[in-house]
């Protein structure tokens, strides 16, 4: 037996996954759905949506008032920060809510940007979804901060790093790095980044969106200053968490309502949260901490909750790099098929981005659809990388592997693309 089958025997089996779906039973035009989008959003399991509905229903409130349903809307709240603390490995205090990673990072930066002065410099990639470019870009233009970016290699997907080290000099104040690319599935070195950041005492801001669906996140491994991450990629709502270190809560101008909580973590959530988002958020962790082969009446709480999800992540990473094998060897042996990133058996995530030659990704998506293959095309937000690769404006077919995919549907995705690339 190999290290990779005894990994996944720590997880519920992919048929009792798949049961916790009802999006699995949908069928298009005859086919059988098979669900190949997870990169731009999962599908959402029963347990996450009861919980949102239980407490629309029972719970729904404004928060921090003398009466039952805001108090158990506080209580629910606090519960799900602990549910995220124990997902990223962090405390209660550490962990704030808002629309999306994307908004996140942009109040980070407004924040930031306040103690920033004209000619200081942060640092982003071309690697990276423009979520981590874009709200730093902003403090050009606003602060007259200097943007350095650091090269993609074409080749392989992944960052040079001769290239970052020679951006990060005494000026710098803050790398910000994708801990994996959305668009090719490249995980980054965030150990050498935190490395860089530390040697010239910058800030580092990764966006975990697409690595937290697949490679269990470790704050205080990464040692990183900011972490943002979007439920809605793990199987939840359409919600974003941060993580921020309790002293940055506590010392940064978080721009705020006077009357606003001053205190971590609530200081960086502007208005009224999307408590039933952030409560579905929690039911997502605990939904996959469910997956993990064990004790199933053990409490999913503190360090118990954690060690699940510890052998859950095992288990499916080892199911999704058996995936990416399977759907690459096949693809790379379609002619006209192009694959971009780098090959399975290195650092990646089960995301797998091609072309076909003579048919653009629009179209591409578009007959993979009418076979009952759901997948996402174009620049995914990664639009540097697309344009590196030279493929703008029509982009990549992108294809992600969830904990639900089964070998079936890549090998139907496989038969898929040859007879599109076959004129078929």
């Amino acid at each position: 037996m190999t290290e990779t089958v005894r990994a996944a025997e720590h997880a519920a089996s992919v048929q009792e996954i798949r049961s916790h779906f009802p999006a699995l039973e949908r069928a298009h035009e005859g086919h059988a759905v098979a669900y190949f989008d997870g990169p731009g959003g999962t599908q959402v399991p029963r347990a996450v949506v009861e919980a949102m509905s239980d407490y629309l229903y029972r719970h729904n409130a404004n928060t921090h008032w003398e009466y039952p349903t805001s108090a158990e809307t506080d209580g629910l709240l606090e519960r799900s920060r602990e549910s995220l603390a124990d997902f990223l490995n962090a405390s209660p205090h550490e962990i704030a809510f808002g629309a999306n990673a994307t908004t996140l990072a942009f109040h980070v930066s407004r924040t930031l940007g306040r103690t920033f002065e004209a000619g200081d410099e942060v640092v982003v990639t071309q690697l990276d979804h423009h979520a981590n470019v874009a709200p730093w870009q902003a403090l050009a233009r606003e602060r007259g901060v200097a943007v350095r970016v650091v090269r993609m290699k074409k080749e392989t997907g992944e960052l040079d790093w001769d290239d970052f080290e020679s951006k990060v000099n005494s000026r710098t104040k803050l790398l910000a790095v994708g801990a994996a690319s959305n668009a090719l599935g490249t995980l980054s070195d965030l150990e050498r980044a935190r490395r860089l950041a530390e040697s010239v005492g910058a800030y580092l801001f990764v966006d975990a969106v697409h690595y937290a669906p697949h490679k269990l996140v470790d704050v205080k491994a990464l040692r990183c200053d900011f972490l943002v991450c979007s439920a809605y990629k793990f199987y939840g709502p359409h919600v974003g968490a941060m993580f921020c270190r309790r002293e940055l809560y506590e010392s940064l101008p978080f721009p705020r309502l006077e009357p606003a909580p001053d205190y971590a973590p609530e200081v960086a959530e502007t208005g009224t949260q999307n408590h039933e988002g952030i409560v579905g958020a929690a039911a997502a962790v605990n939904f996959l901490a469910s997956l993990a082969r064990g004790n199933p009446t053990a409490p999913l709480e503190g360090s118990a909750r954690r060690e699940r999800l510890k052998r859950a992540f095992e288990a499916l990473h080892a199911r999704g790099a058996e995936l990416t094998k399977l759907l690459w060897e096949g693809l790379s042996r379609v002619e006209g098929v192009k694959l971009y990133g780098l090959p399975p058996g290195a650092p990646r995530t089960p995301t797998v981005a091609f072309t076909i030659g003579g048919v653009t990704s629009t179209d591409a998506a578009r007959r993979l659809a009418a076979r009952g293959l759901f997948l996402s095309h174009g620049d995914f937000y990664a639009a540097t990388v697309v344009e590196q690769l030279g493929l703008l404006p029509e982009g990549l077919v992108r294809a992600g592997a969830a904990c639900y995919t089964t070998r079936e549907e890549v090998e139907r995705l496989v038969a898929g693309v040859g007879e599109i690339a076959r004129g078929a």
